[in-house]
């Protein structure tokens, strides 16, 4: 791009295309998010079995994401997440044209496909394109443009079914053809941007990033309990209907839009280590509550506190880029997905069945794997660098305390 085509338009910089990207992908995700349990249930027959055997199968893509570096090897970073985020919203937009169990199984792989591989590389760009200084900042503005994006979604859904009685198939349709849209409008405005150091066109995986995949196998873990059963139950416990859920939705939309830009001021000013530590210790309680949560109004809370410490998982990008080689990121940020889906292949199904005896052990488990999670986060260093990955031993100076005291 000219100096002179750059005055003229000054948005066309990399933050502001990676926010319109962040903002283009909840809106055909939020859209399939959101009506997937009530659509699974009312329109197809699903239960609990089949919910877990979809998930399982929405979360194969995931597991594949190391592949990301290959396709890198034909095609630009830049033109490769718009191409996935055409994949995405294609794949939600004729989900609704499926309504049959096998149908739905096709149309959610085809948009996990888009959603996963949209999400490394948009990581993957990010941590390229934002130096290390403005990084928390800006991601933290892309998590509140995200939640905008998912605000105006549920607005959408909800106006769409409750007010002008649109069938779900055609809501799907404008969630995702919405977010097609604004991709070909990504691709045609935008400049090739300089992708700064050059990539590795291979995997990596560094024994002295343990640490960082150790969290993100963690979270990924955990993250599946809440994004297959914390709706699930809203559905099967509380009868919520598709109104409802967009307006549970919109609650949390308004509610990460306020509070994100904040985590990420306060990652910069208290570190990565306190942020997660503090997320981790607010799970355990939230998972907790879950397992015995058998009000609306408890279950709302839950589910909203919930969905308030997904912002902090800043903390963790933040983190990587401080320890992480420059050249590094792109096949790092593809390693990172398949290890946090590796239990997301298996999880879903074996907690479908499990789902079947006792919902309160799926939670009871979360609230175990956020206990492993708040673990690894004592290992973070207080300030990480690419020669401080981890603490040797974090718990070498209270033990000590510990028994100075009883001596």
């Amino acid at each position: 791009m000219t100096s002179e085509t750059s005055e003229k338009k000054p948005w066309r910089r990399a933050e502001i295309l990676l926010i319109l990207l962040a903002i283009a992908s909840p809106l055909a995700f939020a859209t399939w998010m959101t009506l997937l349990n009530n659509f699974a249930i009312d329109e197809v027959g699903y239960t609990g079995i089949e919910i877990g055997i979809l998930q399982s199968l929405r979360e194969v893509p995931g597991f594949l994401t190391f592949t990301v570096i290959f396709v890198l090897l034909a095609l630009r970073e830049q033109t490769f997440v718009i191409i996935s985020l055409c994949l995405l919203g294609g794949g939600a937009a004729i989900t609704g044209f499926f309504p049959t169990v096998y149908g739905l199984y096709f149309t959610t792989v085809v948009m996990s496909i888009g959603f996963h591989y949209f999400e490394a590389v948009h990581q993957s760009l990010s941590l390229q394109w934002l130096s290390k200084e403005e990084a928390p900042l800006v991601l933290g503005r892309i998590v509140a443009a995200a939640s905008f994006a998912s605000l105006v979604t549920f607005s959408m859904i909800y106006f769409a079914i409750d007010v002008f009685g649109l069938p779900l198939k055609w809501v799907y349709v404008l969630g995702g053809g919405a977010a097609f849209i604004i991709a070909i409008f990504c691709w045609l405005a935008f400049p090739r941007m300089p992708a700064g150091v050059e990539q590795h066109k291979h995997i990596v995986i560094r024994k002295r990033y343990w640490l960082y995949y150790a969290l993100q196998f963690m979270s990924g873990a955990r993250r599946q309990i809440f994004v297959v059963f914390a709706g699930f139950l809203m559905v099967e416990r509380f009868n919520f209907d598709p109104a409802t859920m967009a307006l549970l939705f919109l609650a949390n939309g308004v509610l990460t839009m306020i509070t994100a830009p904040y985590v990420g001021r306060l990652i910069g000013r208290f570190g990565e280590r306190k942020i997660l530590i503090f997320e981790y210790i607010g799970l355990i309680i939230v998972f907790t509550g879950y397992a015995f949560a058998h009000t609306v109004w408890a279950g709302v809370t839950l589910y909203i506190l919930d969905h308030l410490f997904f912002s902090m998982a800043i903390a963790m990008k933040t983190y990587f880029q401080k320890i992480a080689d420059p050249a590094d990121i792109a096949s790092t940020a593809g390693v990172s997905l398949t290890i946090s889906h590796i239990a997301a292949i298996v999880l879903p199904v074996g907690y479908g069945f499990l789902w079947v005896i006792s919902p309160a052990a799926v939670f009871l488990s979360g609230a175990a794997m956020a206990g492993a999670s708040l673990v690894l986060a004592m290992y973070v260093p207080r300030h990480p660098t690419r020669d401080n990955v981890s603490r040797p031993s974090p718990f070498r100076g209270a033990l000590s305390r510990t028994k100075t005291a009883s001596d």
